[in-house]
């Protein structure tokens, strides 16, 4: 077990959750996804037409160009921290 309590230890890599899902059976392998991550996440599959490597999660900045640019709705989903997330609740209206 790792003592993680010292000071300036930061999450055990395997700890850090996947910003993205990359769904593999409607991605396409097409890489647009890696050609517009600003902060080069992923790689590419060694088998060509396979779906993106998730290399470096915990670099994401959850800017959303990749699933933009996607070309298959789906195919790539960001998954924000719960940190993150709005949890809008509305109200109702007195009229």
């Amino acid at each position: 077990m790792t003592d993680r309590s010292r000071l300036g230890e930061g999450p055990l890599r395997e700890e850090v959750p996947a910003p993205l899902f990359i769904d593999p059976e409607l991605c396409t392998g097409c890489n647009l996804c890696l050609e517009v991550c600003q902060v080069d996440l992923m790689l590419p599959h060694p088998e060509k037409g396979g779906p993106p490597i998730l290399r470096y999660p915990e670099e994401c900045w959850y800017e959303g160009s990749c699933v933009e640019v996607c070309p298959v709705p789906g195919a790539i989903r960001l998954v924000h921290p719960p940190a993150n997330r709005v949890n809008w609740k509305l109200k109702e209206s007195r009229s």
